[in-house]
């Protein structure tokens, strides 16, 4: 006898299960985790999701524009009964159309109708803060879903950087399930509590692979929505300036919405404490660990290596080259402290560790340590000095 859905891996999904911040299980197997924001927890009835549709309100008035487009109630917004609010959303001057254990999501069969749409960029837009390790300040990314009808939209949301989507639909879309990818974190909020949600990215090592969604990777995409879904994308969007419209064009008033409990940007931010990249070592700075290095110091080190009798190294006619050291990121060490992560690429430093004060513990990553202690250079640039 023919099923409707297919359920995979998230069957405790439509089970009542909540959705919390970070990275919360979200199916009956502890390894199925999905990141999303803490909100209110709704009912839903087992076996039988919450159409988008139900949780709608009809808006009357177009949607504000505003340079800084917001999921969450504007100031003295009042949720309505079935706890959605307006979603304000500014469509781009020129759109362009063009962790579980198993990659998969409870989706209508592939004879059954429904609509995979893709949608994403290498980033969002900037807003100057981290929610990962990686280094990288996180984007943010709107992404509007008028598909109304009653077909059931399936989405398929790919960024590298560590973003944020905020994702608000019209009056008669129904979103049946989500999956996002990306090379760092990836976070969600606005959607209903009873659409199941898969992240998978490089860092979280997900079931699905890394991917993210431009028109340079749009070959790759198929193989995974085959994977996940069990049909190919319908259409691939490509957002601009961190807002994407998905689906049909919308009219004139508009009339989006958004989950009422979705969580602000800030939410998801990290502590200073855990800052990666030039950000934590600008946080150490600041709490006395390390001061900016000069060519002073990497003089004093040249002049120290140098002075140093070489084992079994034969003599060079006018002396050693006195070598050149690269300050990029450079610090000295002031006191025992730990590498923040991601300090890799151009986030990576050069740390000078002056007689008496310990070695830093952490990870090095591409980064380059000169420890006046042993006279020894330990990382990526001791080749070149």
């Amino acid at each position: 006898m023919p099923t409707k859905y297919r359920w995979g891996v998230a069957l405790a999904l439509m089970s009542g299960a909540t959705l919390m911040a970070g990275c919360d299980m979200v199916a009956s197997d502890p390894a199925k985790a999905v990141e999303t924001p803490a909100s209110p927890t709704r009912a839903s009835t087992a076996g039988s999701p919450v159409p988008a549709t139900s949780r709608g309100v009809d808006l009357s008035e177009p949607a504000p524009a505003a340079p800084e487009v917001s999921a969450r109630p504007a100031e003295g917004a009042t949720p309505v009964a079935d706890g959605t609010v307006p979603f304000a959303f500014e469509a781009p001057s020129r759109p362009t159309v063009a962790t579980a254990t198993e990659c998969a999501l409870p989706v209508p069969a592939a004879d059954q109708p429904a609509k995979v749409f893709a949608a994403g960029a290498y980033g969002g837009r900037d807003l100057g803060f981290q929610i990962d390790q990686s280094g990288n300040e996180a984007g943010r990314i709107d992404v509007a879903v008028n598909q109304p009808g009653g077909v059931p939209v399936i989405l398929m949301l790919g960024s590298y950087d560590p973003t944020i989507w905020h994702v608000g639909w019209s009056r008669g879309t129904r979103i049946a399930a989500v999956l996002i990818g990306g090379y760092h974190r990836q976070v969600v909020t606005g959607l209903p509590k009873d659409v199941p949600v898969l992240i998978s990215t490089y860092d979280n090592k997900g079931p699905c692979g890394y991917f993210y969604v431009s028109a340079e990777r749009a070959r790759t995409l198929n193989p995974i929505a085959r994977r996940a879904f069990g049909r190919p994308i319908d259409m691939v969007y490509l957002a601009q300036q961190g807002r994407v419209l998905v689906g049909e064009a919308l009219g004139g008033a508009g009339g989006l919405i958004t989950d009422a409990g979705g969580a602000s940007d800030e939410s998801f931010r990290i502590a200073d404490a855990r800052l990666a990249g030039e950000a934590g070592l600008a946080y150490a700075v600041s709490q006395g660990w390390l001061r900016a290095a000069s060519q002073a110091d990497a003089s004093a080190w040249l002049a120290a290596r140098n002075a140093k009798p070489a084992a079994d190294v034969p003599p060079i006619a006018g002396g050693r080259p006195a070598g050149n050291i690269s300050l990029h990121n450079g610090y000295v060490v002031l006191k025992a402290f730990t590498l923040p992560e991601g300090l890799y690429g151009a986030h990576s430093g050069t740390f000078f560790v002056p007689k008496g004060v310990p070695r830093p513990t952490g990870t090095l990553g591409h980064s380059t340590l000169y420890d006046f202690n042993t006279l020894t250079c330990t990382g990526a640039g001791c080749e070149r000095d």
